[in-house]
């Protein structure tokens, strides 16, 4: 967020500076067990997709289970503890055993399950439900990567679902545990971490779609012909990006609404609204990308029409002067044929001809000839063909 102006945000937790946000140069899309503080290893649940289950206590990790069971089992044993399980894809079953241990909303738990939801947020009694579509992007084929974030916030637990390669969580643990007074806070800070996290990453997808906006640009005026395929999928990602961060507007004022209800600590207030004022930037931005793309595609579809115009005028005009050409190349061939007609005529030889026993007939002949070819001649220049 080096870009924005001082002051956007707060200084921090009653005099903490805010925590620095740690990327990785390149997002794994795949699930890791790369956190601080956790042991490599292959993971103990059939299926791989726990990433995490971590204890908490004050802001501090207490333990880290390779396994939901063992999670659950140390959470109940140690009063007092939060815990942050972060699973990829999960199964069926892994769902169902999570639901039934947090008492998580049927609805809530069909949803993570299927993916493909729109970015929503809802409350089921004392559990919060967020959805949230992450978004990154991709350098080499320059299009935009889209995934997919449930998050389940409690009185004592958090639980997250990713479907995709975004965002990159780890990164956002390790901050928080960087951070123990604001992890100390509770589940909201850390859903704010997330959301924070997820509208962040944000910038270098709209950093990516602009860049492409601008070459784009350039190969509408330089008469590239695929630009019009080019235009038509960056629409398209546009549109899905639209999707993806609009509906977070009225999910962040959701959250806003229900500060006094739920007793927000005040500290995370603001950073929830420092994380809507980005969001709206990035909505604005968005929106403004879509806009662009649209008189992009106007202006190459001006561009193509003249184009076409200037190679149909250029075709009539080399069809005109073909014409033309025709016209007198079609004029001296009648002019020299009217001679060549009279010629073949008293050239038959026939004996009852009395023009060939005449002795002005050969005179008659070449004034008939030079006669017909004056009045060819001088109708074909009144009409321009010659």
């Amino acid at each position: 967020m080096g870009s924005e102006p001082p002051g956007r945000r707060p200084r921090g937790l009653r005099g903490l500076r805010k925590p620095a946000k740690k990327r990785p140069a390149e997002p794994s899309p795949a699930p890791t067990a790369d956190d601080p503080g956790t042991a490599a290893g292959p993971p103990a649940e059939a299926g791989g997709s726990i990433i995490n289950a971590v204890l908490y206590r004050d802001g501090h990790r207490v333990s880290t289970h390779d396994t939901l069971a063992e999670a659950f089992r140390q959470q109940r044993a140690a009063s007092g503890t939060l815990a942050w399980i972060g699973l990829h894809r999960p199964s069926h079953d892994e769902l169902l055993a999570l639901a039934a241990e947090f008492d998580l909303h049927p609805l809530a738990v069909e949803d993570a399950l299927e993916a493909h939801q729109r970015p929503k947020l809802e409350r089921y009694g004392g559990t919060l439900f967020v959805v949230l579509r992450a978004a990154r992007y991709l350098d080499d084929p320059e299009e935009v990567d889209f995934g997919e974030l449930h998050v389940f916030v409690g009185r004592d637990f958090v639980l997250t679902v990713r479907h995709g390669g975004a965002p990159d969580l780890s990164a956002v643990r390790a901050r928080m545990e960087d951070t123990p007074e604001l992890l100390k806070r509770g589940p909201e800070a850390v859903l704010y971490a997330i959301l924070d996290a997820v509208v962040d990453g944000y910038e270098p997808v709209v950093a990516g779609v602009q860049n492409d906006i601008d070459e784009i640009e350039t190969e509408v005026f330089g008469g590239d012909p695929r630009v019009s395929r080019r235009i038509y999928e960056l629409s398209r990602e546009v549109v899905e990006f639209q999707r993806a961060t609009r509906p977070l507007n009225g999910m962040l004022e959701g959250l806003t609404a229900g500060f006094e209800k739920y007793a927000i600590d005040e500290e995370l207030r603001r950073y929830l609204r420092d994380v809507a004022d980005h969001a709206l930037h990035t909505t604005d931005r968005v929106d403004g990308f879509r806009q662009a793309l649209q008189d992009i595609l106007a202006v190459n579809a001006t561009l193509v029409n003249q184009q076409q115009n200037a190679e149909m005028r250029a075709l009539a005009e080399a069809g005109f002067e073909q014409n033309e050409e025709i016209k007198k190349i079609s004029s001296w061939a009648a002019i020299l044929f009217a001679p060549t007609l009279v010629g073949t005529i008293y050239g038959m030889n026939f004996e009852t001809m009395p023009e060939l026993h005449w002795a002005a007939g050969y005179p008659f002949a070449i004034l008939l000839m030079a006669l017909v070819c004056t009045s060819l001649y001088v109708i074909f220049k009144k009409r321009d063909w010659l």
